[in-house]
């Protein structure tokens, strides 16, 4: 009898086991949110929605091409909870549920943006249908690059058009780049794929030719994969932890930016991981939202006073010359053309020393000083340009916090499991260590990390970044104290067990 009834029990465990893992349902749908008034239209901006859904679990995922939501850009602050309330009250979707990740592309998107994305989320919930779930990973390394560099003294610098980089003799090592791309494939049961979402960590500031609105990369890379798959597939691209990777040649001055031969690579390696994808009945679906509380930086202030004093060292070491910058770049030109004979042909130097006379060499050692000292000061310009920049960065973020009142900034961390898939979500933009991180430590092999997501914070440096004392933008545009790092990384451990 005791063995009937625990026979029973199990029965009844499976049951219940398999009754939770129901089919689970998909649809999309995408809205051009492109602002036509503001600059030329290159190519088109995109709000994408994918709604996720079985017997216990909605999830709602957007995408869309615009720089950050709120704080920065052209979204405002109240983007997200206007979006949120609006779901709950339409389509009784809870706000946890809703996960907008930003591409943080440059593009200017319509002031009217929150309307059009509930019609886009409305759209794709109508238009649910069954599906089955694979994911896979890809590798992308051609297109882009590391931007911070380390430099000999062991401070680290890095690459912006705002300034130029040190010199080449001063960098010793550059940082790392995460070359994979996480891909789920939603397909019809009929064999049709309906949605491809892929993970991948770059900034999308490479720009276009012409100037104009551009989504940039991803934009190119998820027309080249729905152009190339038909049947009204949408792809969508989330961003990862991009905060210090840009386009690779970022700062090439040879040719004309453009972010359409970066984005059809992305595309072609996104269409070969979809190749080896076979989808299968996975059917996991949940969801994870949970608010953690971060140190605000509180030695910002120290840190500003740090780079006024390095400013008032560097113009103390700068030197008067007897050129400007005319006579500089000839006298320059000249020691490199013919650095034996720069300020006249062979001929008169060799007279002149068969004359007992170095008339000449004493005037190119008078020159080559000058050039020297002029060089000198160029490149302690260039760093004062840096660090003026980042000091900028540094007083606006120290305002910031002490205007909040609060010695804590909360944000959301989330996580979402769609069968082996899955990817936790950040409002920052985290640097690229910090994801390969999380990633190797995670569970599940098919583990993703995305930032720039519910909300925006500005950058989040690992630990070692935010106290450089090179100064660069990742650890200068940052709200946080250096001890969120463990903080974030402990709440991810957490939320990853629970899906």
């Amino acid at each position: 009898m005791k063995l009937l009834n625990a026979v029973g029990l199990a029965l009844l465990f499976l049951i219940g086991t398999v009754s939770q893992a129901s089919q689970i349902r998909a649809g999309v749908a995408r809205v051009d949110i492109t602002n036509r008034e503001a600059i030329p239209l290159n190519d088109p901006l995109y709000a994408k929605a994918l709604v996720l859904k079985d017997d216990a679990t909605t999830v709602v995922l957007i995408t869309v091409d615009a720089v950050s939501l709120g704080e920065i850009g052209h979204i405002g602050n109240g983007f997200l909870g206007e979006v949120r309330t609006q779901l709950q009250k339409e389509l009784n979707i809870p706000p946890t549920s809703v996960l907008i990740n930003a591409s943080h592309c440059h593009g200017v998107v319509r002031s009217d943006l929150a309307p059009l994305v509930v019609q886009a989320v409305k759209n794709a919930y109508a238009g649910l249908v069954p599906v089955t779930v694979g994911v896979g990973s890809g590798r992308e390394d051609r297109i882009m690059e590391n931007r911070r560099v380390t430099l000999k003294d062991g401070t680290q610098a890095d690459m912006r058009r705002a300034y130029a980089l040190p010199p080449d003799a001063e960098i010793a090592s550059v940082g790392p780049i995460d070359p994979q791309i996480g891909v789920l494939r939603l397909d019809r049961t009929d064999g049709r794929t309906l949605a491809v979402l892929y993970n991948f960590a770059c900034h999308p500031i490479e720009g276009v030719p012409s100037g104009g609105n551009t989504a940039d990369f991803p934009g190119f890379a998820s027309k080249a994969i729905e152009e190339t798959l038909g049947g009204g597939v949408l792809a969508f691209f989330v961003q990862g932890c991009a905060g210090d990777i840009n386009p690779a040649n970022y700062k090439d001055v040879q040719k004309p930016h453009d972010a359409e031969p970066l984005g059809a690579l992305l595309g072609l390696s996104v269409l070969k991981t979809l190749r080896a994808i076979t989808p299968g009945e996975s059917q996991a679906l949940r969801v994870v939202n949970e608010t953690l509380a971060l140190p605000r930086g509180t030695d910002l202030e120290h840190r500003s006073a740090a780079i006024q004093a390095e400013q008032a060292r560097l113009l103390r070491s700068l030197k008067g010359t007897n050129i400007n910058f005319k006579s500089f770049l000839q006298l320059h030109v000249q020691s490199k053309l013919a650095p034996e004979f720069p300020s006249a042909d062979a001929q008169r130097y060799l007279h002149e020393k068969a004359l007992g006379k170095d008339d000449l060499k004493k005037h190119d050692a008078d020159n080559q000083a000058n050039v020297d000292a002029y060089l000198q000061n160029i490149t302690i310009m260039e760093q004062l340009t840096r660090l003026q920049t980042n000091l900028d960065l540094l007083k606006k973020h120290q305002a910031q916090n002490v205007a909040a009142g609060k010695s804590t900034i909360d944000v959301e961390v989330a996580g979402v499991r769609i069968g082996d898939f899955v990817l936790v979500t950040f409002p920052g933009e985290l640097t690229v260590e910090i994801g390969l991180k999380i990633k190797k430590a995670a569970p599940r092999p098919f583990t993703f990390v995305a930032g720039y997501t519910n909300g925006y914070i500005y950058y989040t440096p690992t630990e070692r970044q935010r106290n450089n004392t090179g100064y660069a933008q990742e650890d200068c545009d940052c709200l946080v104290a250096p001890a969120w790092e463990k903080l974030f990384e402990d709440r991810v451990e957490a939320i990853l067990k629970k899906l």
